[in-house]
């Protein structure tokens, strides 16, 4: 942050002499010390009880959620599912501050293209879509209203993420040379969400196995608006920045949907969006809610074997303070990577593999609970996303407004969900991890300052959500080594039947919804 904004921030509480209230909060939403138990190698007691069911699911985020809808889907309705946490959801589940609903991780989801059947076939079942006339519709009031989405850049506030007011004719001309890139390489591959679903052509073999930031530089887009542009894109859909992850992953943020369009393009156009308060916890309550006592929340898997006539699974339960065997005739293995490979006994080389080459990046998620409308500086009206322009690698992500879909006519309280990834921040997870709530509070209070200069005076709590491990990372290693390039023939090793069947977002080699979902229903599909 540079040192103007950090002095305006720092001196706000004398503008009118009197201090800013007291702003209450701490960490919420993830027991780090239950995955710790695991990490270090703690001694455990025997099993004291054995319990039985025909299909266990390991992991209850949306993965092990969807295997869970496709089994009841099928009739199958003894299985049980163990989530670390206490409630299911993973990444995409949702909070209450100060009264009001909000987000704990991901916040929206795009409508889905054709090559997301089970997705489709799952907001249909939620009634959020519906055929009319022959043509599918989805209902409005989950849509994102408007306006959706504005940047802070130069001091007030434009329509849109990409800067454009008063940029020179230079970075206009790279934005459509940008344009003209990836609508060409659309020509030459098929893209779709998701992408674990087919074979990489050539060129996106070839985009796998660099780092975007190599592909701008081959192509000579230097601009430094639309590098942070892009590095921004980067970090909010994969974690870490565009030096970091592959070609492949920084051209399928837009050829994958509508492209990218420079300003002033005839056929620009944003996606259409879901959204809620609470986020995609919307969608992940309601997938939930049928398991009933099938759900056992506050389980730490230990172990998954393979036994000679079906598997074995212990957890340790900590309400109870034991280890619990279950018994079962297959198992859904809907973990992150690094700790299936970590619990499955005797474990593939595909997993030990795929484990080693998948790197993570930490997350920090802040719910802002303020008391009555920010004073706005110039510009569009707040929307659902707001952005601050910065360079791209101290800055987080900015923040969604939790009540934008309520369309009062009156604002008032609402939260503001920040948004902050550490994939390529050096020790970013011990950072997460070690740095006072406090610290962050004041980091993300000034940092907002720029834009609202009255945010500390009208925030009254702030909790704060840290995942360690929050999304796979989709880097030239994992997309040449074991990702993109291996993934549809390893997808098809993984449907083989067998009493272990593995699902998860992971295995795309990077972290979204449809990844998740698809991947889990297919494993649930097969366990019959």
């Amino acid at each position: 942050m540079q040192r103007r904004h950090f002095l305006a921030a720092s001196a706000l509480p004398l503008l009118g002499c009197e201090r800013p209230p007291e702003i209450a909060g701490g960490f919420t939403g993830i027991h780090f010390e239950r995955g710790h138990l695991l990490r270090d190698g703690k001694g455990w007691p025997a099993p004291s009880v054995t319990r039985r069911t025909d299909v266990l699911i390991a992991g209850g985020g949306v993965a092990g959620l969807a295997a869970a809808r496709a089994l009841r889907l099928k009739g199958i309705e003894d299985f049980a599912l163990l989530e670390l946490e206490d409630s299911a959801g993973g990444n995409s589940r949702g909070g209450v501050v100060g009264g009001i609903a909000c987000p704990l991780g991901a916040h929206y989801l795009p409508v889905p293209g054709d090559g997301a059947p089970e997705v489709q076939n799952l907001l249909e079942e939620l009634g959020l879509r519906r055929r009319v006339a022959g043509r599918w519709e989805y209902d409005e009031r989950h849509l994102c209203h408007s306006p959706q989405e504005r940047l802070f850049f130069n001091g007030s506030w434009q329509d849109g993420l990409l800067p454009v007011q008063g940029v020179g004719a230079g970075t206009l001309a790279q934005y459509q040379k940008f344009a003209n890139l990836v609508e060409q390489l659309r020509q030459q591959a098929h893209w779709t969400i998701p992408a674990s679903n087919q074979p990489l052509a050539q060129v996106q073999h070839a985009l796998a196995a660099i780092t975007f930031i190599a592909l701008l530089d081959q192509q000579g887009l230097t601009d430094p608006q639309l590098r942070w542009y892009l590095d921004y894109c980067c970090r909010d859909d994969f974690g870490a920045g565009s030096a970091t992850v592959s070609a492949w992953a920084g051209i399928h943020y837009f050829a994958s949907r509508h492209g990218f369009h420079a300003p002033g393009a005839d056929n620009a156009e944003r996606d259409a969006v879901l959204t809620w308060p609470e986020g995609n916890g919307w969608i992940t309550q309601r997938l939930a809610v049928p398991l009933g006592e099938r759900l056992h929340t506050g389980q730490v898997v230990l172990r998954v074997a393979a036994v000679k006539h079906g598997v074995e699974v212990d957890a340790f339960n900590t309400a109870t303070q034991t280890v619990e065997r279950w018994q079962a005739q297959r198992a859904i293995v809907a973990l992150p990577v690094f700790i299936a490979a970590r619990v499955v006994q005797n474990p593939p080389d595909f997993l030990v593999q795929t484990a080693a080459r998948t790197p993570y990046a930490p997350w920090l998620v802040a719910n802002i609970h303020i008391d009555k409308p920010l004073h706005d500086r110039p510009g569009p009206a707040p929307s659902w996303d707001n952005v601050l322009y910065g360079d791209g690698k101290t800055m987080g992500l900015g923040y969604v407004d939790a009540m934008h879909q309520s369309l009062l006519p009156v604002p008032g309280a609402t939260v503001l969900t920040y948004y902050r990834a550490l994939g390529d921040v050096p020790n970013g997870r011990r950072l997460l991890l070690e740095k006072p709530w406090a610290a962050w509070r004041n980091e993300i209070l000034a940092e907002l300052a720029v834009a609202h200069p009255d945010i500390a005076q009208k925030a009254t709590r702030m909790d704060i959500t840290r995942y360690g491990h929050a999304m796979a990372v989709p880097t030239p290693a994992v997309a040449s080594q074991i990702g993109l390039q291996r993934i549809f023939h390893l997808r098809r090793q993984l449907q083989k039947p067998q009493r272990l069947a593995f699902a998860h977002s992971d295995w795309a080699g990077y972290s979204v919804f449809e990844e998740a979902f698809t991947q889990g229903h297919a494993a649930g599909s097969r366990s019959s």
